[in-house]
């Protein structure tokens, strides 16, 4: 997969991340925690807690931090990626060191890793890999052969679960899942994509700074067909921005993208044909190996149609332009030193705001993550995730689940038949690492081809899930390894992961009160066991089919307190020309107000009516809100939060901070009162479950 877009949330697969994290690099050292487990010389105790809660808990930290140059954020996830890479380095090395038997999963690590890092080799090979490729798209000679070579490169998009605009480089993306009415089965989802840029506002925006990044981009899309020696750069540059735009112009929103409802869109082959002319589907299904799947989810309709009517209305040879740009981006990693460099100067950059590449190192510790995860991460379950943790964690799961479960049973604006139907004992919770590990016996690797090795990876990811189709579904499935610092919540299978990666220091500390660890790690748990009833989770039923099971009083109730939260988010302003999107970052923001108050309730629970332990001169209830406080310390360098604010379903870090707004027992914590900024009255404290 192309490693120049990393975001991390998913269709139908809500997540908890803050920020960039598969582009991260080495952190700054975080100030030093206390023994206690908080970090007192990170806060700025001359602001008020009401006033701002996340300075008040972060803002010495984030006045003296600096950014480190090969990284467009830092905080505690950043922090906790850098550790968890070195980690897994030293994983991945010890395979190439290894030299293990040829074809074995040890040996396949190792491999990859050291072709990655073999650049001269690479700059030896020059273009000599990517040329057949290339030359196929200039021998296209119509519309018929130009859908067979899109079909032919269609790829099942690891990307597209980790994009909230359901994202995939490719003019379209496949994504193999349960189906949304029937999840006893998979499905084919059918998703937009093509564009090189993160979101359609980076075309469609009209203000002088986004006319800058597209200046920008024209002018990496002509360095890079000029690396590759082609004539004429500008003037194909300018028709594949040209076409990108059209291809913008198709796109649905990120917020339509979002709306599980809006996407639940069965289409036929015939449908394809009748709704979407333009494109020859057949010839593309073939050349996908898709000739005998009849059924696809067309995702969002509208971009399916209105690409292909682009490739029946735009000239054949500004596609070969267009196609021959993407060939080089996406490969970039394994190609010359000037193509990786290139894509760094402008992904890296101009979108981020980085002015540092991470080292070749690490970029290919990351490559190999990306080809053999479950192989890496088996490995580092058993090195660095104990039995003892694991369990400690499955009881802190437990512990909120039940806490969740008596916040819905004390509900007073839920019917009872409502309450029945809430799914909270169907949910399966993966802690740390799946049961089955994913057989890379089909994946040659070979010594010395960086190349080959990265294009048979993504082949292999997509004939693993074209198999899946006809198959049952599999509710142990992890879209995540155990190396991903984040966690994620599956609506349709009624499932959590929570990978070993995150259940560590300083989310979770078995040294430390268990005040701050509910604070932060049960804050995550919670947010991923609210997802389940989310404004799209909550469309799940117990069977996780998309299929009511409110009563229409009930979800009223719920749809004006998610409004109300929608317009309590808006009203944040990172920059005076630009805020936070409350309906694009509500399912986050819901999972936020839900998890960190059923969390706070189950750490009373723990307490079994024993008075908490005051640690630091805090008491429990202060312990627990300001880590989790300090579990959403970022700094963000400014492109990189622009970004953000556009095309993530998540809100940035110093705003989720502020969920505590919304419950009674932080006021009461910290004395809060009318007048400081933070106040909400108690009708308008959202209070959805």
């Amino acid at each position: 997969m192309s490693p120049r877009h990393p975001w991390n949330a998913s269709l139908l697969a809500l997540a908890l991340v803050a920020g960039p994290l598969a582009a991260a690099a080495p952190a700054a050292a975080p100030a030093k925690a206390a023994a206690h487990g908080l970090d007192l010389a990170g806060m700025d105790r001359t602001v008020k807690p009401g006033d701002d809660f996340f300075a008040y808990t972060n803002g010495t930290w984030f006045k003296h931090t600096v950014i480190p140059p090969d990284r467009s954020a830092e905080g505690p996830f950043a922090h906790l990626f850098e550790l968890t890479n070195r980690r897994t380095g030293g994983i991945i090395q010890s395979a190439a060191r290894a030299k293990a038997p040829e074809g074995s999963e040890l040996r396949k690590i190792g491999d990859y890793y050291s072709a990655f890092l073999d650049t001269a080799a690479i700059e030896q090979a020059g273009l000599k890999p990517i040329q057949p490729l290339l030359a196929q798209v200039q021998a296209l000679g119509d519309r018929k052969a130009l859908s067979a070579f899109l079909g032919g490169t269609l790829r099942a998009d690891v990307d597209a679960i980790n994009a909230t605009n359901l994202y995939t480089d490719n003019l379209f993306g496949l994504w193999v899942a349960q189906d949304l009415n029937d999840p006893s089965h998979y499905s084919a989802f059918l998703l937009q994509g093509g564009l090189g840029m993160p979101d359609r506002d980076y075309y469609l925006d009209p203000s002088p700074r986004m006319q800058a990044v597209r200046d920008q981009y024209r002018a990496h899309i002509a360095r890079v067909l000029a690396l590759a020696g082609e004539k004429d750069v500008e003037a194909k540059a300018a028709r594949v921005l040209d076409l990108e735009h059209r291809i913008a112009e198709a796109h649905a929103t990120r917020e339509d993208s979002e709306e599980v409802k809006k996407g639940d869109n069965p289409w036929s082959r015939a449908d394809f044909t009748a709704k979407a002319p333009g494109l020859d589907w057949e010839a593309f299904f073939a050349a996908a190996g898709l000739g005998a799947q009849q059924t696809f989810v067309a995702w969002q309709p509208g971009a399916v149609t209105g690409l292909s009517t682009l490739v029946a209305s735009q000239p054949l040879e500004t596609w070969k332009d267009y196609l021959a740009f993407h060939a080089l981006d996406h490969h970039a990693a394994v190609l010359p030193k000037g193509f990786g460099d290139e894509a760094f100067a402008f992904y890296g950059k101009v979108i981020q705001g980085t002015p540092q590449q991470r080292e070749r190192q690490k970029r290919a510790v990351d490559a190999t993550n990306a080809a053999l995860g479950d192989a890496v991460g088996r490995r580092y379950a058993e090195q660095y995730f104990p039995a003892a943790d694991k369990a400690r964690a499955q009881a802190m799961v437990q512990n909120i689940l039940a806490a969740f479960r008596a916040r819905i049973d004390q509900l007073d604006w839920m019917a009872p038949e409502t309450k029945a139907k809430a799914k909270l004992a169907v949910l399966k919770v993966g802690v740390g690492y799946p049961d089955r590990w994913e057989d890379y016996g089909g994946l040659e690797i070979k010594a010395g081809d960086a190349f080959g090795n990265e294009d048979r990876a993504e082949l292999f990811q997509l004939h693993q899930a074209v198999a899946k189709l006809g198959r049952p579904v599999d509710r142990g499935e992890w879209v995540m390894t155990p190396q991903t610092v984040n966690a994620v919540n599956l609506p349709v299978m009624n499932a959590l992961n929570f990978p070993a990666a995150i259940l560590q220091p300083p989310f979770f500390d078995p040294k430390r009160p268990e005040a701050m660890n509910y604070g932060s790690i049960g804050a995550v748990i919670g947010h991923e066991i609210s997802h389940s009833f989310d404004n799209q989770g909550a469309l799940f039923d117990d069977q996780g089919r998309l299929k009511n099971w409110w009563t229409e009083k009930d979800f009223a109730h719920f749809e004006a307190s998610a409004d109300q939260l929608a317009r309590q988010f808006d009203a944040y302003r990172p920059f005076p020309d630009a805020h936070v999107n409350g309906k694009l970052t509500l399912g986050e923001n819901i999972a936020d107000v839900a998890g960190l108050a059923a969390s706070l309730d189950a750490y009373h629970l723990s307490l079994k009516g024993k008075a908490a332990r005051a640690v630091g001169g805090f008491t429990g209830d202060q312990q627990f809100f300001i880590a989790f406080g300090q579990s959403w310390r970022t700094k963000m360098r400014e492109a990189a939060l622009r970004q953000r604010l556009l095309a993530d379903g998540h809100a940035p870090a110093e705003y989720r901070a502020d969920t505590v707004r919304n419950l009674d027992a932080w006021y009461a914590a910290f004395a809060v009162k009318p007048g400081e900024k933070l106040y909400l009255a108690p009708k308008d404290r959202v209070r959805i479950w």
